[in-house]
């Protein structure tokens, strides 16, 4: 409590201090005797259930079947009007949504590039996880994007939902499984499309950052025709364009360009300019034997001399950024100097979206109504990652006699045209790569060259096209004097293309390096046959699909004092299917990804929901849902609301519901599989035993890998909201609402993952015979921990610590259901409109969260308390979780000219994370710090400070057919808070998902609007 109550006086000091902006552009709707124009607008826009019977002003709230004329119920709903939208100056649906204060940990920006779903983009209310968030189309599921998020996390991807003909997007911040079934325990996102519009309507804009790249173009297009009141028809069609430039690190400054924070009392972590085990563009070699001289893996662990001696393929003169040298006992040598982070890391890809939409709206009766309805949406991403390592981890699931680091590539003395036998082939010649095969010639097996290389030649990254397709259509009326109806479908397909570059097949690359097809020396001089042999583009095609019949009837059947008791039942029957091929089936590319995931099964429910105005002042709604999966799982959520309102300033609401995730396909399914990596620090031990190798010691991935299990069950909830609605006059309005959700059973990937891996390294200070046995005693602790646990890949030996504990790369971890997490938190909302003359008016709306609470009790071991801090951080690409999130638009118009101030606001997080193994039982002091200083402390770098930051938009009205806007985000240039994120290198020294703005910096876009 004091911790609220000191952010909450920081926010209001905050607030007040800046009179002309600052975060959110979502809002409560307000009461539409307040605002009838907006009400009216929603009563025609909103409708998931089209035929109701009901006045002008009745709206459809999401998480209720029945209209009713206050938009103000008993859940807490946040509306984000298609004007917010414009005023916020935001070109995608992505952007829109994740600008609202309830979405938390887990959330996927645009910005991370690195992870299993790259290119993807969704939303995680009030922290709970993007699988335990809905997202509807009209009141309709959409299908799921087909790669998984962390590997098992499904979810829809906002970036393939077109914004041309959105209308509003309702916010339900509540457990709603007794409506919606599955995945609606955090709550449900409600992207409402515009039912009709005559005319034409259009814009176009353009800008850049103040840097001059991150290129930014939109321009949309709506016609429509049919005068549906009057006529009985409308129809429309129109499409969006939206291009993003790509934005690299190199082209900002210090501390996001770098991996080496010396200058802030960090450490330097960028090894390629002051360790020759460093892989770069720049080949480096070793002198070693080489056992089997067809095999290039056949190399020995063991240097030929001692200390070993480096030497560089590339001439030092022609070294780009200059040398360094190593002169130890160890190593010796001098190489070319390389930052590969500033070199190619990248803040924001380039991201290229197109989409098109189509509806007719018909009245066929004076009962019946009918909507069909269409969309195709392209969303297209090209990644840059940093060249690929000669030398990289086995795929999971491959053998460990293939890992490339195991002990690691090398260069025969002699090739020749077949590449195989080539000490004895008749064409045989020395190898040019090889700068000890002529002082060797004789002794091929004691001449070969180790590498440490990086194909800086070869394109690296990779592009996902995303195409979904989306077909609904539904019939809604009433028969008799008192029953309405209502049948919905849609089908949604989602067709991806992953194609990655710049990774090795084992294959093409042995090949190569047996006939010396590929040129180490001067990369350059490669043809592009050459390159695609030794690391051809890989393509894989994926696909899901979702399809969904919904039918309801309601009607009225009797009156109470408040009013008239409405019942509603329904039905629902849906078709899910995934295809998530892998991009590496044959295992024969390491390093790369070998993710999977397959699926298809049917839900059949059935739904109830009750209205019962027992008083005026005192309204209760009950309902229920019962799904039933073909995979066998069975499951009835109910729920209960309700509103008293004493007085007409005054309402208190609250709601108690129970709800469920089912497993996603990933995660069920035993076709389906993933290894995931996170970055890891070896602890003190390690790092003694290996000192005279930093690159070995340094921090890298390791990863995890999972097999679905079919024994898997669902995760269930139990969530509880109470609130308040204020508004004392009809111009001003607030909420404040408490929630408190308890997820059990829940579905996770090694809850004793840290202890496996900390139980691994507990033997790094213990004496050895060699490798091989120190590995064996460190996998036993492993196999200890719990059953499902092993070690799955080891490097090889360290060759100046022969005899140490060798690095763990690839870690066995089971799915579970265990445990139970605790979230709680407050939300608030203002909105107030002020006319202070016919030509001058002012309207504000702010919308709050802070995290109070969110706790994983796992089934053994302490508590993990996640509040505050940036764990947990093997969630959606480590975010972590911000304790506040607000955001507050404040708009200004004065006769033509309309100013708006859209403000973002990002709490203080602590640099920890209790999930992962800097935090030992739970602690999550700065002692437990992920990052540590350069003396080895926390303290230094145990907080990422706030971030807020304004955009701000200037649009003149020039008559009400055409407008012009100049738009400028972040306008004080704000700059994002430092967090050196280990575990997530692609992201530099900072947390994309929240500050992504701080990186990219001032930026100026202009445009035109149109209607006609």
């Amino acid at each position: 409590m004091a911790r609220l109550r000191t952010g909450a006086a920081l926010s209001a000091l905050a607030l007040a201090g800046a009179c002309l902006a600052t975060p959110a552009f979502a809002q409560e709707t307000p009461a539409a005797e307040t605002a009838p124009e907006t009400a009216t607008a929603a009563a025609q826009q909103a409708a998931p259930q089209e035929g109701d019977q009901a006045t002008e002003n009745d709206v459809v709230v999401t998480g209720t079947i029945f209209r009713q004329a206050d938009p103000h119920t008993a859940l807490p709903v946040t509306v984000v009007t298609a004007e917010n939208i414009e005023r916020a100056g935001v070109t995608n649906v992505s952007d829109a949504i994740r600008a609202v204060s309830a979405d938390g940990a887990g959330s996927i920006g645009n910005g991370f590039t690195s992870g299993f779903s790259a290119g993807g983009s969704a939303v995680s209310l009030r922290n709970l996880g993007v699988s335990s968030t809905l997202v509807l189309v009209d009141g309709l599921r959409s299908t799921n994007f087909p790669l998984s998020d962390d590997g098992h996390n499904s979810y829809v991807d906002l970036n393939s939902i077109p914004l041309v003909n959105v209308a509003q997007v309702q916010v339900l911040k509540d457990g709603a499984s007794s409506l919606y079934g599955a995945d609606a325990i955090g709550g449900v996102i409600n992207i409402i499309t515009r039912k009709e519009m005559t005319g034409i309507e259009g814009g176009f804009e353009g800008g850049a950052t103040e840097k001059g790249d991150g290129q930014k173009y939109r321009a949309h297009l709506l016609v429509g025709f049919g005068d549906y009141e009057a006529q009985g028809f409308n129809f429309y069609i129109g499409g969006d364009y939206d291009y993003g430039g790509r934005i690299s690190v190199a082209q900002r400054s210090f501390p996001f360009n770098t991996l080496d924070l010396r200058a802030l009392g960090g450490v330097d972590n960028n090894r390629a300019d002051d360790t020759l085990t460093s892989a770069t563009t720049d080949a480096i070699v070793t002198r070693v034997t080489q056992t089997d001289l067809n095999n290039p893996l056949a190399g020995s662990v063991s240097n030929a001399t001692t200390p070993a001696i480096f030497n560089s393929l590339t001439p030092l003169a022609n070294c780009r950024f200059g040398t360094y040298s190593e002169n130890t006992a160890s190593r010796v040598g001098t190489a070319c100097k390389h930052d590969l982070t500033t070199e190619y890391a990248q803040i924001l890809p380039l991201q290229e979206r197109y989409d098109g939409v189509a509806r007719a709206s018909f009245r066929l009766g004076d009962n019946v109504e009918g909507y069909v309805a269409g969309s195709y949406a392209n969303n297209r991403v090209a990644i840059i990652n940093a060249p690929r390592p000669i030398r990289q981890t086995q795929a999971f699931g491959g053998a460990t006699t293939t890992s490339t680091t195991n002990p690691g590539i090398v260069l025969p003395v002699y090739i020749c045209s077949a590449g195989v036998n080539c000490a004895t082939a008749a064409d045989r010649r020395l190898n040019p790569n090889n700068p000890y095969a002529a002082a060797y010639a004789n002794d091929p097996a004691a001449g070969a060259a180790r590498i440490y290389y990086a194909f800086g030649d070869v394109r690296s990254g990779s592009e996902r096209t995303n195409e979904v397709y989306r077909l609904s259509g539904g019939l809604s009326g009433r028969f008799g004097d008192s029953w309405d109806w209502n049948v919905q479908a849609a089908y949604s397909r989602d067709d991806l293309r992953l194609t990655t570059y710049g990774y090795a097949n084992l294959a093409g690359l042995v090949r190569a390096i047996n006939t010396g097809s590929y040129n180490f020396v001067n990369p350059a001089a490669n043809s592009e046959e050459v390159r695609k042999a030794v690391a051809p583009d890989i393509t894989a095609l994926s696909n899901s699909s979702e399809f969904t019949v919904d039918a309801s009837v309601s009607r009225s059947l009797f009156t109470l004092p408040g009013g008239e008791v409405k019942l509603a039942v329904g039905g629902q029957y849906r078709k899910e299917k995934l295809t998530n091929n892998s991009t590496n089936p044959n295992l024969d590319v390491p390093g790369l990804t070998t993710a999977q995931a397959y699926g298809n099964r049917s839900v059949w429910a059935g739904f109830f929901e009750a209205d019962v105005p027992v008083l005026d002042s005192l309204n209760f709604d009950l309902s229920g849902r019962y799904d039933h999966y073909s995979t066998g799982i069975g499951r009835f959520s109910p729920k209960v609301t309700a509103k008293f309102q004493p007085i007409e300033q005054l309402a208190i609401r609250g709601s108690y519901s129970k709800g469920f995730r089912a497993p996603t396909f990933a995660e069920a399914d035993p076709r389906s599989s993933f290894s995931g990596f996170v970055g890891f620090t070896p602890n003190a031990a390690f790092q003694t035993a290996h000192a005279a190798n930093a690159s070995y010691s340094a921090p890298y991935s390791l990863g995890r890998g999972y097999v679905g299990n079919p024994d898997i069950q669902p995760e269930t909830s139990r969530s509880l909201t109470l609130g308040a609605i204020f508004e004392p006059t009809p111009w001003l309005s607030f909420t404040a609402d408490y929630f408190n959700v308890k997820k059990s059973n829940l579905i996770v990937t090694g809850p004793q993952t840290n202890d496996a891996v900390n139980a691994y390294y507990s033997v790094a200070n213990q004496t050895f015979a060699s490798a091989d046995a120190a590995s064996a005693a460190g996998c036993a602790k492993v196999a200890a921990v719990a059953p499902g646990y092993s070690c799955q890949v080891i490097d090889g030996a360290d060759p100046f610590a022969l005899n140490a504990l060798p690095r763990l790369l690839v870690l066995n971890a089971p799915y579970v259901n265990t445990a139970y997490s605790l979230v709680s938190g407050l939300e608030f909302t203002a909105d107030a409109r002020v006319r202070f003359s016919d030509d001058f008016k002012w309207e504000t709306r702010i919308d709050a969260q802070t995290t109070l609470k969110y706790d994983l009790h796992p089934r053994t071991g302490a508590v993990q308390h996640y509040a505050g801090t940036v764990g947990p951080e093997d969630l959606s690409s480590g975010g972590g979780t911000p304790r506040w999130r607000a955001n507050w638009q404040n708009t200004f118009t004065a006769g033509p000219l309309e100013l708006t101030a859209t403000t973002y606001y990002v709490g203080k997080i602590k640099a920890v994370a209790a999930d992962q193994s800097s935090s030992v039982n739970g602690d999550i002091s700065c002692k437990a710090a992920i990052y540590k200083d350069a003396t080895g402390g926390t303290d230094k770098f145990c907080y990422v400070n706030s971030f807020i930051y304004t955009d701000v938009n200037v649009t003149l009205r020039v008559n009400d057919q055409f407008s012009f806007f100049g738009i400028i985000g972040n306008i004080t240039n704000s700059h994002a808070p430092v967090f050196p994120n280990i575990a997530y290198a692609g992201q530099v020294n900072t947390l994309t998902s929240w500050h992504s703005a701080g990186l990219v910096g001032r930026t100026f876009r202009a445009g035109a609007n149109f209607s006609f």
